[in-house]
């Protein structure tokens, strides 16, 4: 697990490499679509916390012109980020958007606290950053990405991420500008679809890029407290001149009450079924 590539982001804790034991377990292969998140809607009632926020973020350049001048703010350091009123898992772009032709889509504008409800709901739970690494890799041992080390073979694209001019132009060589369907592009070994790019996913572990005090190296789950929930995998706004985090041993974070335009995630069950 993790890697000591040094092209990689060392501050975000990708390494030292270390290896781990893990018990058997169930996961999804591909991300929850919005036609599933919109069964437990229907079936619960429940509002993601975007929709009582009132607002979760946007890429820029998505944004519709008419909803466009509500925007008043966006991140100093994120600047292609703005925050959009009534944005949310029905509405991607904020009003006059809807899923109607994505509903084979991941799902997005989801907190961390949205994907455990769902979770809970499915019988199932999010995955350690140890199960989700173990089935990024596909069985392959310390490769870069789900199929090799190669980004693109024959210029062929093997995910959904950003290519061209960050964040001005994407030339959208790989087919897509925003999320694909779930099953877009071949699965790795294990059958696995998008476990890089497309959108980043949650993981059940607290966040920490210091791994010196972890001790355990058998179905480990990450530091007992901490502020920010772990998200593996990338997105498709992730560009190497930026964002290099569509490589398995990638990480990042964001506070369980968060939600974007490019998060969503994936489920696991326990070996046996058990949901711990």
């Amino acid at each position: 697990m993790g890697s000591d590539d040094k092209s990689g982001y060392p501050s975000d804790g990708e390494g030292p490499c270390r290896q781990v034991t893990l018990d058997s377990f169930l996961i999804d292969a591909y991300s929850v679509t919005n036609a599933r998140f919109g069964d437990f809607v229907k079936d619960t009632g429940y509002a993601t916390e975007a929709e009582r926020y009132g607002w979760s973020f946007v890429f820029h350049s998505f944004v519709p012109r008419i909803v466009a001048k509500s925007v008043t703010h966006s991140p100093l350091e994120t600047p292609w980020w703005w925050v959009v009123p009534m944005a949310n898992w029905r509405h991607p772009e904020g009003p006059g958007s809807n899923i109607n032709k994505r509903k084979n889509h991941p799902v997005v504008h989801v907190s961390w606290n949205d994907a455990v409800a769902y979770s809970n709901w499915a019988g199932k739970r999010l995955p350690t950053e140890s199960e989700w690494e173990y089935s990024a890799r596909g069985g392959l041992i310390q490769k870069k990405y789900p199929w090799g080390d190669d980004l693109c073979v024959g210029r062929k694209h093997f995910c959904n991420i950003w290519q061209g001019d960050f964040p001005n132009h994407n030339t959208q060589q790989d087919g897509y500008v925003g999320t694909a369907p779930v099953k877009s592009f071949k699965p790795n070994q294990y059958g696995l679809y998008n476990m890089v790019g497309n959108v980043w996913e949650w993981c059940s572990d607290w966040f920490s890029s210091d791994h010196s005090t972890e001790d355990i190296n058998e179905n480990p789950k990450g530091p007992s407290r901490g502020t920010n929930k772990s998200m593996r995998g990338g997105s498709y706004l992730c560009h190497e001149s930026y964002c290099n985090r569509y490589r398995v041993a990638a990480r990042s974070s964001n506070t369980p009450d968060s939600s974007t335009g490019n998060l969503g995630f994936r489920c696991v069950k326990g070996n046996n079924g058990k949901i711990y």
